[in-house]
């Protein structure tokens, strides 16, 4: 039973942490809600209300948007992530690569909003805050390690805002979160007649609800500051597992789950009107990655069993943009920011290639009418290369480790992203 927790830690160990090569926040996590943020790179967003999108960032936004509201958009997301190292196994070095292994995505989005009066709205928004699938392939040397993986979440939030005064409002909604992950190992090529045997295979899913609270200070006319916060969501995927990781043989299946937390975050942003043209905006994001300490597996009828530490730490991002009002139709946007690791160098692995970022950010929008407007952006992320390795896992006996399966792997994560995006935004 506890060779088996170990295998179902091991697998899930490699899907989720395989993801964070792909996606553009840190860890797993998405940071596109919005083509119209997307080109000043989300600077300043809690401060920010363009359009019925802004509750998303910060609810407390609603009540600066006047009558009813729908915005409507999606992000395309073409991540190049590539992996690049050598496996040992029985004393020989083997070359170990997976190219462009991150799969391209289309990050759909829904906002409506309402002002009931001159002090309260309310607001429903439809989007995600993770997700991303790769797959490293069969043929990949260290595939015993993890070869493929999936996180996909989709997020309704239900949100309303009061104005207290002509300085500030608050704001607040209820979060409800459907999420679904798959992810497995195979034996790589080097074990020959076994290679493409299913180590470990696992998928699940789960709902939860959650909440979310903002306030925004007008400092006067010209200055804004807002500042949310979203709570932690706490999962229990449950599905189930199969492959001979387990103890199973091929085709058969077994009842299995893992409690897994999306963590807390925060923003404090600024929004400032240097003249009637342009516009300055700033941010800083939180996200509370180090409560990713370890993970947890659980089996019908078991003992749950804490098996590997993963020990990641809290991430933080810095952006800022402008807006300048070109004419009466066209505005402008451009931002820079950039995102810290949510891994230390230490505790890097090949299943954690979590590195920093740096966005350049793009965007433009066009009044077509006195109600109908639209946003688009663009942006390109470069990530840092970073080394990484997948070792015998201390305490764990020989066959439960998947270096047993394929040996052990030492390489290198290189990358970047292009994200375009378009939104419709709509007055009523």
């Amino acid at each position: 039973m506890k060779t088996n927790k170990t295998l179902l830690s091991l697998a899930v160990a490699c899907s989720l942490v395989s993801t964070s090569a792909a996606v553009n926040a840190a860890g797993f996590q998405l940071a596109e809600y919005s083509a119209t943020g997307l080109g000043r790179a989300y600077a300043g967003e809690a401060a920010m209300a363009d359009n019925a999108s802004a509750q998303w960032r910060n609810p407390a936004m609603l009540t600066y948007l006047e009558g009813t509201q729908v915005s409507v958009g999606a992000i395309y997301v073409d991540p190049n992530v590539s992996i690049d190292g050598t496996t040992t196994f029985m004393n020989n070095e083997i070359s170990s690569e997976s190219k462009d292994f991150a799969h391209n995505a289309i990050i759909p989005n829904l906002y409506i909003s309402h002002k009931y009066s001159d002090k309260f709205a309310l607001g429903f928004a439809l989007g995600t805050n993770y997700g991303m699938e790769t797959d490293l392939g069969r043929d990949f040397a260290a595939a015993n390690h993890g070869n493929q993986a999936s996180v996909y979440s989709v997020e309704a939030n239900f949100n309303a805002a009061y104005k207290l005064n002509d300085s500030i409002s608050l704001g607040g909604g209820v979060r409800f979160i459907k999420a679904d992950g798959s992810f497995g190992a195979v034996t790589p090529p080097q074990t020959g007649a076994a290679a493409g045997t299913t180590l470990k295979y696992m998928e699940g899913e789960d709902t939860a609800w959650a909440w979310q609270v903002g306030s925004a200070w007008q400092i006067n006319e010209s200055n804004r500051i807002g500042f949310t916060y979203k709570s932690e969501v706490d999962l229990t995927l449950e599905g189930y597992a199969t492959g001979l990781g387990f103890l199973l043989p091929q085709g058969s299946k077994k009842d299995g789950s893992m409690d897994l937390a999306l963590p807390a975050t925060a923003e404090l942003a600024s929004f400032h009107q240097l003249n009637d043209k342009v516009a300055v905006h700033a941010s800083i994001n939180w996200t509370d990655w180090s409560s990713f300490k370890e993970l947890v597996a659980d089996f019908p009828g078991e003992k749950s069993n804490t098996i590997k530490e993963e020990n990641w730490e809290d991430n933080y991002r810095f952006a800022i943009g402008s807006t300048y009002q070109f004419d009466s139709k066209i505005q402008l946007r451009t931002g820079i920011a950039y995102d810290t690791s949510a891994v230390s160098e230490e505790h890097r692995t090949a299943t954690i290639p979590e590195t920093d970022r740096l966005w350049l950010s793009l965007g433009a929008g066009y009044e077509w009418s006195e109600n109908l407007t639209f946003d688009a952006g663009f942006t390109y992320i470069f990530a840092k290369d970073a080394q990484m390795q997948e070792n015998r896992v201390k305490g764990t006996l020989p066959m439960t480790d998947p270096s047993d399966f394929g040996g052990e792997f030492e390489g290198e994560v290189t990358g970047s992203i292009w994200l375009i995006g378009v939104q419709a935004n709509y007055k009523f």
